[in-house]
């Protein structure tokens, strides 16, 4: 069985821009792959090289072993692929927009039907299939651009922010869907939602300006943060006076305030080493006479990675 998306040195030059420059990644069968990145960073144009409608400068792309320079026409049909921007056509029915879209596709007329019922059955879209497109919520337009993606049954899915836009009932049903697909087809999904990759996504690639940083799961990428412990705490006293306390601590890396209510002044700590200062600050509490509210080790999150190693500082 081919490797399902295979990126080999991937460059993308504008003039004297660079967009991609010479990225390697892969897709492995029945994965579901988190692409991540800040704007800019190049996650859109990749897209549009893997679904041949961009051509590198240098590098190539292989979809289920085809290489796309090769033969693109091939790939599209292997894939199913949603844009960030997606473009229906208001003025016809549901249904009538997606038996339209299985003939450009090349759907046999002999299986036309069962692939469009499947898809709307998938996509829940079955009480808005006579409705004009223009008429539908964005939530019920990204369902039927996403039944699109299924109408010719793909293998491989590409997903472009699929969720832009939505609101959180609506992303919640959309990361339901899309992990259902998953268990039938290989997917690569780029998204601003991070804690929708941690819930999701069985690996994540990370790119900035144009580089991967970062290819791992998304567990792995958070044990990269524990070798700094980050403690979290609330004190009673001015923000000021508690922050230059906890500064003195030792071990203290850094310290940030993180909100003040009702007279208390939120702080997460980093620790150098994986220190765990717990019991400092509890002493420091009682001989300063600052209230304790909350003192807690915080767990790193993946947007804790994404963050660290997407920007300079």
């Amino acid at each position: 069985m081919a490797t399902p998306i295979v990126v080999n040195n991937l460059t993308k030059r504008y003039d004297t821009a660079v967009a991609l420059a010479g990225i390697s990644f892969d897709v492995q069968p029945g994965e579901i792959m988190g692409f991540l990145g800040p704007n800019g960073a190049g996650k859109t144009t990749t897209m549009r090289i893997l679904t041949g409608m961009l051509a590198p400068t240098e590098g190539s792309v292989c979809i289920d072993g085809i290489d796309v320079g090769d033969d693109s026409l091939a790939v599209r049909r292997r894939i199913g692929y949603l844009p960030e921007h997606i473009s229906l056509y208001p003025e016809l029915r549901v249904q009538e927009y997606l038996e339209y879209r299985a003939h450009i596709k090349g759907v046999p007329r002999s299986d036309r039907r069962a692939c469009l019922q499947e898809a709307i059955a998938q996509c829940d879209i079955a009480d808005v299939s006579r409705k004009l497109i223009g008429r539908l919520s964005r939530g019920y337009r990204q369902r039927v651009a996403l039944a699109d993606c299924l109408l010719a049954r793909p293998k491989i899915l590409i997903l472009d922010e699929p969720t832009v836009g939505l609101d959180p009932h609506q992303i919640r049903q959309t990361r339901e869907l899309i992990t259902r697909l998953g268990q039938q087809a290989t997917i690569l999904l780029s998204t601003h939602i991070l804690p929708e990759v941690e819930m999701i996504c069985h690996r994540v690639a990370i790119i900035n300006q144009g580089r991967i940083v970062a290819v791992d799961s998304p567990a792995h990428l958070r044990q990269r943060l524990q070798g700094a412990r980050v403690i979290r705490t609330q004190l009673k006293g001015e923000a000021s006076a508690v922050e230059a306390a906890l500064r003195q601590l030792p071990g203290v890396a850094r310290v940030q305030l993180t909100g003040q209510t009702d007279g208390y002044a939120a702080f997460d700590l980093e620790v150098a080493n994986g220190g765990d200062i717990r019991e400092a600050i509890f002493r420091l509490a009682v001989e300063q006479r600052f209230g304790l509210r909350e003192l807690s080790q915080a767990q790193a999150t993946l947007e804790d990675v994404f963050i660290q190693l997407t920007t300079k500082e």
